[in-house]
């Protein structure tokens, strides 16, 4: 099992990353504020102008850590990695996937499978623990299950889509009722740019969690542009989009809940820049810092039956689908959450 190393985020537009040693160091004002060893990193996020070296650039390639650049409203702007080491035959057999329909149709199932059984799951236990909507959240339930089954009966992508898309609708629908701490509402998803603060969380951690399901698929030798659900255009990471979808909800959507409900983020973390919502500089440290944290969690993995860290389940993930295009596994496992 691969150890779950940490990721460096640069916030700070004064900042700037340098090589030294064995180690990055961050600089400020031209004073070393904190240096990090190459070996305990996987990733470095760079936010809107924070700096960095070439020498930096450079060893973050040859000790395979990826360097994501994001603007400051956390959008992503592009990826830097060093040279793939995946197994071409393992790539070839992606690609040969992906040009066959029947087996994309296949492949695509898993993913909307999944993600409307985590979704539903997500219902339910907030149904549990909120008695008084309970009703409510039991009807959008059932029209997730019913989503669900339909996923089966399907023969065609842009039917699964559709069928995806209905369930995606079911679940938003209630996505507010969830939400019981003053001052946040909800009526709807919206993005490019989010429009409000629960949106702009979501988005927010959405982009955070395709940068490191895009560094596993990396990792295992996969190519996360080479996609089967999401469409593959220039610049598009649709493999990592595909396997993002089983991960939103159990990771990304109950952590915003659980920051939002547990009063850990407030209406005055969030300011508008035009039409965007965006965190303020203080609440987006905050929040990394928690991310980080809840990338620690230790879960039960469902296929592997063992104890893992939730930061590892892109990993994890990642590398069981290239077990089944090699012919390891005779289905992919995706992530159904308990």
């Amino acid at each position: 099992m691969r150890q779950l190393l940490n990721t460096l985020y640069m916030t700070n537009p004064d900042a700037l990353l340098r090589k030294k040693d064995d180690a990055l160091c961050v600089e400020l004002d031209c004073r070393q504020v904190m240096s990090v060893p190459f070996h305990v990193l996987d990733g470095v996020v760079l936010f809107g102008h924070a700096g960095c070296s070439m020498a930096a650039l450079r060893a973050c390639g040859e000790h395979g850590i990826s360097v994501v650049m994001l603007d400051e409203r956390g959008r992503y702007s592009g990826r830097f990695e060093g040279p793939t080491h995946g197994n071409v035959l393992l790539r070839r057999e992606q690609f040969e996937k992906s040009t066959d329909p029947g087996a994309s149709l296949r492949i695509a199932k898993r993913f909307i499978a999944a993600k409307i059984h985590n979704t539903r799951l997500v219902v339910l236990r907030q149904a549990r623990d909120h008695p008084e909507i309970a009703g409510m959240l039991g009807s959008v339930a059932i029209a997730l299950q019913a989503s669900g089954e339909a996923v089966v009966h399907v023969g065609a992508l842009d039917e699964l889509r559709g069928v995806e898309g209905d369930a995606a609708h079911a679940y938003f629908s209630a996505f507010g009722s969830m939400i019981r701490a003053d001052g946040f509402s909800f009526t709807g998803r919206n993005r490019r740019p989010a429009r409000d603060p629960v949106n702009a969380a979501l988005s927010f951690f959405y982009t955070m969690l395709a940068r490191d399901v895009a560094t596993a698929c990396e990792t295992v030798g996969l190519d996360p542009q080479m996609g089967y659900l999401h469409t593959c255009r220039p610049g598009r990471m649709s493999l990592a989009l595909d396997l993002v979808e089983e991960l939103r909800a159990p990771v990304v959507d109950r952590f915003v809940l659980a920051l939002i409900n547990r009063k850990q983020l407030n209406p005055k973390d969030f300011h508008m820049e035009g039409e965007a919502c965006c965190f303020t500089d203080a609440a987006l440290k905050k929040t990394l810092s928690l991310w980080q944290e809840k990338k620690r969690e230790e879960i039960m993995h469902p296929y592997l039956n063992e104890k893992l860290p939730v930061g590892l389940l892109p990993f994890v993930q990642a590398q069981l689908f290239a077990r089944y295009l090699r012919g390891d596994l005779e289905d992919y496992p995706a992530y159904l959450w308990r």
